[in-house]
């Protein structure tokens, strides 16, 4: 229904709180995918297993890919696997957190 690349442009409207850059652009978002019936399942991390935003952070995605049309369900899971580090971002996010 939609691809992996549509479903990363609509999560890439959630913006980290602590960074000002958003998700995907961070490299936080590991997969997505959307079945012929609607249901996604994200698979994604957080730069640091303390975040306080944690939870707040899985709604957001959550949210962004459920304004979508004709979604169903969407489930989103927090790995710790690979450990998310600066050099998974952008560049133009390596370079504004010193990572380039």
């Amino acid at each position: 229904m939609y691809s992996k690349e549509e479903l990363f442009l609509a999560i890439s409207t959630v913006i980290d709180p602590e960074v000002g850059f958003n998700l995907v652009e961070m490299g936080l978002i590991y997969d997505a995918k959307c079945d012929d019936e609607g249901n996604v399942h994200v698979t994604m991390t957080l730069s640091t297993k303390a975040c306080p935003m944690h939870q707040l952070i899985q709604q957001w995605v959550k949210e962004s890919v459920e304004k979508m049309a004709n979604i169903k369900e969407v489930v989103v899971d927090v790995v710790w696997e690979p450990v998310w580090n600066v050099t998974m971002a952008d560049e133009n996010v390596k370079k504004a957190l010193g990572g380039a």
